[in-house]
């Protein structure tokens, strides 16, 4: 058998390792003289060779410690294969050994070999002893003897080899510990250290400029405010906790860098806590790089903003001056004197024309920045796709066909209606554009999904509607589909896309608290996959007002808050055209002046812009709501974060543009609903408290008319 605390072919190792018994000499010396023999050795035997380690040598044999025999020359080989003693009183009377040529070429008569065997079992080497003349060795006390002694040997051998292999794991993870580039130390419950590597000495002189030594309190050598965090942490892990921290250690004169440090409890072999240990890295560096990433990508990231801001503005700033050319053009030839009203009438229309489709453009590019201001219901998606699909077909031309396809069961969405027919329309546009105008559209209705995630963004578990629009188009290069949903980003040529219409989707869907996703391949087709909040049903809204009510010989008292000059003269010149009253307020703050010092039947109703400085629209209006609940106020807004965030807390909205006519229609429905004691308390006698996130906005209310 072989063993692995053997090393057979280190024979110095052997020959140190049977010096270092110290019973080895007296054992030889007894043999020798119980015996009567004059020559006694321990021999380390293998395979390949025989080694004499310690050696009693009263007859001149010639052999050392160190020396050596052929091992194929000697019994000992034998022995090492058998393993069993050989004992001989008298070679020549022996009937085993007496022609043995190991006995005339050494010179024996007498021969005792005992085989040390280790406590594992392997066969180690021999305790031997010759005599030229014969003796009376084969007796149970000398052969008990011999083995007593041979086991004895054994059982140190093993013991010291243990120990030198010990030892040299030991060292080697000294070796490891002391290599390592990391400050790595021990402490006792005291806070003492008790061991600790080069690196920790020379980190600890750098930052603090002096060294450490064994039995230091460790916390004790920092300054106040540092003690004080070390020894905290030391007291964490002398709790029993492991954990890894990061902070900052060392003086300031010395730099103070930052550290991870990882704690571990030391353990004795019962398990309980008997100090700790301390693996710090410094990690000054690598904060450094870190920040310097971030603020890489800080500056990546605003060139991307300025780069989509140029986009968007050159985009905006391309359609709109074509808007304005229509106009400008159509009011300067209104000018011209003796104008045939055929032609005035056609410059008139043109002009409104104009501005519809203006507004058109603002309420796209407030959707993909999903700021506008949305008119949420609770409606049913099959229904709505159903009534949807007569439009899309009409747009999309004869050519392509449309397949629908719905589940069984009804399924509701709150959402803004009108805004999800246009966002429908957008997508299926995109898809005739994309197949050429020929080809097949299918629209796939899906409910009680959760929403995936999407472009890196974490999904959620739903339930979604899914709304899928699926073409047989060419397809969307992968360059390109990371981009379809930027304002003004289009492949179409000149004059057949504005690049607004998947933007316009894209905002809509997140407003609404859902999202967009596309999958394409080059050659099959593409799908777009719109995701909405999924409803309960809701009882139809009954009690619906007539919004043409007219009182004929009644004048209107408005009182119109509005703080830019030019839209509030033209407005209330319009109005006072119509035979309304109106009083103008440039401000919330004149506004409510107005009302307290007139008596509350002093106007009939406020009409007031959103975006204002100061108090906004909004808090005005929950404010009046306070004061005078009979009160009814319409508000107008092209756009305001706040309406987009948080809705309209139920006031009546006019979108702007708007039109004169239109604005006189609403304002005398709501001033009928006033007077209507069926709608007079739900409408207008609800008290709501201003809102934290409506008083936090107020300070970023932009300044002017929107």
């Amino acid at each position: 058998m072989s063993s692995s605390l053997t090393a057979p072919s280190d024979f110095g190792a052997d020959v140190v390792a049977v010096e270092g018994i110290a019973a080895v000499p007296t054992i030889l010396e007894v043999i020798c003289r119980t015996t009567g023999m004059g020559f006694a050795a321990v021999a380390r035997v293998t395979e390949e060779r025989w080694v004499a380690c310690a050696v009693k040598d009263d007859i001149a044999f010639g052999l050392e410690p160190g020396g050596e025999l052929k091992v194929e020359t000697t019994i000992c080989h034998e022995i090492r294969q058998s393993g069993t003693a050989v004992v001989i009183d008298n070679v020549e009377a022996d009937l085993t050994y007496c022609g043995h040529p190991t006995a005339a070429m050494y010179g024996f008569q007498s021969y005792v070999s005992m085989p040390i065997v280790l406590p594992n079992g392997s066969f180690w080497g021999t305790l031997c002893a010759i005599d030229p003349r014969p003796a009376r060795v084969d007796t149970p006390e000398t052969v008990g003897m011999f083995k007593m002694f041979a086991e004895l040997i054994g059982f140190h051998l093993d013991a010291n080899l243990r120990v030198a292999t010990s030892t040299a794991k030991l060292r080697l993870y000294e070796n490891i510990v002391q290599s390592d580039t990391a400050p790595i130390c021990v402490f006792d419950t005291e806070y003492r250290l008790i061991a600790f590597n080069k690196a920790h000495n020379d980190e600890f002189r750098r930052v603090n400029g002096f060294d450490t030594k064994l039995g230091d309190v460790f916390p004790d050598l920092f300054i106040p405010e540092q003690a004080e965090v070390m020894r905290g942490l030391m007291g964490r892990a002398l709790a029993g906790e492991s954990f890894k921290v990061e902070a900052v250690f060392g003086r300031p004169e010395y730099g103070q860098p930052a550290w991870e440090i990882t704690y571990t409890p030391l353990r004795d072999e019962a398990g309980e806590i008997i100090g700790a240990f301390h693996h710090a890295h410094d990690i000054s560096a690598r904060l450094t790089a870190e920040a310097n990433l971030r603020s890489a990508q800080d500056t990546l990231r605003q060139s991307q903003k300025l780069e989509a801001v140029g986009q968007l503005t050159g985009g905006v700033a391309h359609d709109f001056n074509n808007l304005l050319t229509v106009i400008k053009s159509s009011s300067d030839l209104l000018k011209r004197p003796n104008l045939p009203e055929e032609r005035r009438s056609r410059y008139v229309d043109a002009i409104s024309d104009t501005v519809d489709r203006a507004t058109k453009l603002t309420a796209q590019l407030l959707a993909f920045a999903r700021r506008q201001s949305l008119k949420p219901e609770v409606f049913e998606i099959a229904d709505a796709l159903r009534g949807t699909a007569d439009m899309v077909a009409t747009v999309i031309g004869a050519r392509v066909q449309i397949a629908i396809e719905l589940p069984d069961q009804p399924c509701y969405v709150r959402a803004d209606r009108s805004q999800f027919e246009t966002a429908l329309v957008n997508m299926a546009v995109n898809a005739r554009d994309a197949m050429h105008g020929e080809g097949k559209l299918t629209l796939h209705l899906s409910c009680g999904l959760p929403l995936p995630p999407i472009r890196r963004h974490a999904g959620a578990p739903g339930p979604f509607v899914r709304i899928t629009v699926t073409d047989t188009g060419e397809g969307i290069p992968g360059a390109t589909l990371g981009r379809i949903f930027e304002p003004f980003f289009t492949t179409k040529e000149v004059g057949r896309g504005t690049g607004l219409g998947l933007s316009q989707v894209f905002g809509f869907a997140k407003q609404s608290g859902g999202d967009i996703d596309v999958a394409s391949e080059i050659g099959i087709g593409t799908t777009f996959s719109l995701y909405l909040p999924e409803a309960q049903e809701v009882a139809a809204e009954s009690g619906v007002v007539d919004q043409q009510v007219v009182f004929p010989g009644e004048a209107l008292r408005v009182l119109v808050v509005e703080d830019n000059a030019a839209v509030g003269s033209s407005l209330t010149e319009a109005l006072s055209d119509l035979g309304f009253e109106t009083s103008w307020a440039v401000d919330a703050r004149e506004a409510l002046d107005h009302l307290s010092r007139t008596p509350s039947h002093g106007f009939d109703v406020v009409f007031s812009d959103v975006v204002m400085p100061g108090m906004s629209g909004l808090e005005m209006a929950q404010l009046i709501r306070h004061r005078h609940p009979a009160m009814p106020v319409v508000l107008t807004s092209g756009y305001s974060h706040v309406l987009a965030d948080e809705g309209r807390h139920g006031f009546e909205l006019m979108q702007k543009p708007y039109s004169v006519d239109q604005l006189a229609q609403v304002l005398r429905g709501i001033v009928g609903r006033k007077n209507d004691p069926a709608t007079q308390s739900a409408d207008f006698g609800g008290k709501r408290t201003l809102s934290a996130r409506t008083a936090r906005d107020r300070d970023d209310t932009q300044h002017g008319s929107n």
